[in-house]
């Protein structure tokens, strides 16, 4: 298995779950009401490793 040192720049929707401990339906929810911003590769939904990290500090500041 080839190993990158080049830090992750996009989650998959499970990545992302898993990472800040939601599930998926609190995940779409969350994009439906525009909390989190997804980008569309073809078919697959990735979220920013920077927007993982806005969304979580915008818990924060609620």
């Amino acid at each position: 298995m080839i190993t990158s040192s080049f830090p992750k720049m996009a989650l998959s929707v499970d990545e992302f779950c898993a990472a800040c401990s939601i599930g998926r339906s609190t995940f779409y929810e969350n994009v439906k009401t525009g909390r989190i911003r997804v980008l569309k590769a073809g078919k697959r939904t990735l979220i920013a490793s920077t927007e993982a990290q806005r969304w979580l500090d915008s818990l924060a500041a609620d």
